[in-house]
């Protein structure tokens, strides 16, 4: 499973309370069950974090490295679309030489699409999809294996009913009320470059371009207490936005060539968009974070940990979750350093800096 080794998808989130004390009864309680169990509607329930078939939860299956490590998995019966569309064809040919006919009437269609499903639907092997996560109950922090916010919202829903708590994922609004009390409402709305496509506030925009100024500047190097030093590189592929609902035009992604000095971008920023996905490095000396980082949802895709010295399974996972606490919490100071600046009386000057940036930009 992702979590073990190799890159994955993430996306935070905090516990709105701390897990109760049975919680390795409740998860097991709403297992996922056999695959044999799978009728006409979807199965949703919980499995180890160890393979997606392993639906016996314990302590030896339920936890890895002193951390709850579970998958919720989904299975399903399917007919392939092109299997379907055969089996349909073939009864309406049958319907037509019968009754002598050129056609099939619409209704005699959705009839026999229904008798197919019927019929076969049982015959097909389930399908299956997991969504992994880690809940370091120490921190009161969930690792959730994936960006998609419809796999995140059936795991909160799922979670809540299994154990009363919520998961809540980060955010800039959850970030501002606990540093400074407020919301992400209190941000300036930051102009870059020439007039504002923007009709609402992009606090994730802001802050990730910013970053970016930063990182070109000084390497955006900062100091996270015990964690140490830190600095930040952002490159390619880059997408650049005006707000978020803009689309087509309002949407401007490099990949190929050096997306960093491309025309494409400097144009783009010319404008006053600003960047909405990047892959960001994070480093503390040999220590290196990497993934691609979306600024609005807050969350990672591709993401790759440093590489540990533990070589045990258990003290091996429980180094790359410490990791994992590692970047959530410096990410977080970074952000703070982000609102300080903007909100404090130097943030015009911030701004102004970050436009002759953009002015002076070297591009081809």
């Amino acid at each position: 499973m992702p979590f073990d080794s190799g890159t994955f998808a993430l996306t935070i989130c905090r516990l709105s309370k701390k897990m109760p004390d049975d919680y390795l009864e409740r998860f097991a309680a709403a297992n996922a069950g056999m695959l044999d169990q799978v009728k006409d509607e979807p199965v949703i329930g919980w499995v180890s974090g160890r393979h997606l078939l392993e639906y016996k939860i314990d302590e030896e299956t339920g936890i890895c490295g002193g951390h709850i490590h579970l998958a919720m998995r989904k299975a399903e019966r399917k007919i392939p679309g092109s299997l379907l569309k055969a089996i349909c064809k073939r009864e309406e040919l049958v319907y037509m030489q019968a009754n002598k006919t050129a056609g099939v009437p619409s209704k005699v269609r959705k009839e026999i699409k229904a008798e197919a499903v019927e019929k076969n639907l049982l015959k097909m092997p389930p399908s299956i999809t997991g969504v992994p996560f880690v809940i370091d109950m120490a921190e009161e922090i969930a690792y959730v294996g994936t960006t998609s916010s419809a796999q995140l919202d059936e795991l909160i829903a799922l979670f809540l009913k299994t154990n009363d708590v919520e998961l809540l994922p980060l955010s800039f609004d959850d970030m501002m009320f606990r540093f400074f009390q407020t919301d992400s409402g209190s941000l300036p709305m930051l102009t870059f470059a020439g007039p504002s496509a923007d009709c609402e506030a992009t606090p994730g925009r802001d802050f990730l371009t910013w970053l970016w100024y930063q990182s070109e500047v000084n390497g955006a190097k900062l100091n996270v207490g015990n964690f140490g030093d830190f600095e930040v590189m952002i490159e390619g592929p880059l997408t650049l936005a005006f707000a978020a609902e803009a689309k087509g035009a309002g949407e401007t992604t490099v990949k190929k060539g050096c997306p960093m000095k491309s025309a494409e971008v400097k144009s783009a920023l010319s404008v006053g968009k600003k960047l909405k996905k990047a892959k960001l490095t994070l480093t503390r000396g040999e220590d290196i974070w990497a993934g691609s980082f979306d600024a609005d949802k807050f969350c990672f895709s591709g993401l790759a940990l440093p590489e540990g010295e533990e070589m045990e399974h258990n003290t091996r996972f429980a180094e790359r979750i410490t990791n994992l606490y590692i970047l959530q919490t410096t990410l977080q100071e970074y952000f703070k350093s982000f609102a300080e600046a903007i909100m404090s009386d130097e943030g015009k000057a911030v701004e102004k800096k970050i436009k002759k940036w953009i002015e002076e930009r070297d591009s081809y």
